[in-house]
């Protein structure tokens, strides 16, 4: 069953035409287990989205059967999404990528081909101050318009400096983590456990927040 519509298979398949230059492998960690309510939706899109141009391909891995795939990846729940370009990158989607969040989908994948991120030249800079491991979290829903800029910086924060990782987080797919991180509102950034905040903050404010973090 189709997952976009006509209009935005063409709009999509223009886009990357136009914009991809090397290939992105889109690793997609699942569990058949009736628990996993958006395993089947998740893997449709991705697999639409694939189809939309050769240079992107899909790899599937079970949770179970790939445990060390899991592991090394950082893969603690399903469906998970991990994007790979002309390098390995710490950027996952934890939950389906739908609503305002395809638009992230798309913009990584971009960004995963070209292997160059979209943030100014000055925080790309300052980035190169983290050496310890830095892990964004960022809560999202569907529905939120802002939350793609959100979910954008945190994901570039991680393609630009190896020590930092990206997640976006579907509140409403996991509830239990959305509860224990008291989201109340999104986006909802979540840095190491220790620092949080809301809302889509420019790029240099939440630059700020990932070098305190990083200290």
């Amino acid at each position: 069953m189709a997952m976009l519509k006509d209009a935005d298979r063409k709009a999509v398949t223009e886009l990357f035409a136009k914009s991809l230059e090397g290939d992105v492998n889109i690793m997609f960690f699942y569990d058949k287990s009736e628990a996993c309510e958006y395993c089947g939706p998740t893997l449709d899109l991705i697999k639409e989205v694939a189809s939309l141009n050769p240079k992107i391909k899909v790899t599937q891995y079970n949770v179970h059967d790939s445990a060390k795939e899991a592991k090394f990846l950082g893969i603690d729940k399903v469906p998970a999404i991990v994007i790979g370009g002309k390098k390995l990158y710490n950027v996952t989607y934890y939950g389906i990528p739908a609503g305002y969040e395809f638009s992230s989908l798309l913009e990584d994948i971009v960004d995963a081909s070209k292997g160059v991120t979209r943030l100014q030249p000055s925080t790309k800079e300052r980035l190169k101050e983290v050496k310890k491991p830095v892990e964004i979290k960022v809560f999202v829903t569907p529905t939120c318009p802002y939350c793609p800029k959100a979910v954008r910086t945190a994901h570039q924060f991680a393609m630009e400096n190896s020590m930092i990782k990206g997640h976006m987080i579907e509140a409403s797919e996991f509830m239990e983590l959305a509860q224990k991180y008291e989201v109340m509102g999104v986006p909802k950034i979540v840095i190491n456990d220790t620092l949080s905040f809301e809302g889509a903050q420019p790029e240099e404010v939440f630059l700020q927040y990932v070098l305190e973090a990083a200290k």
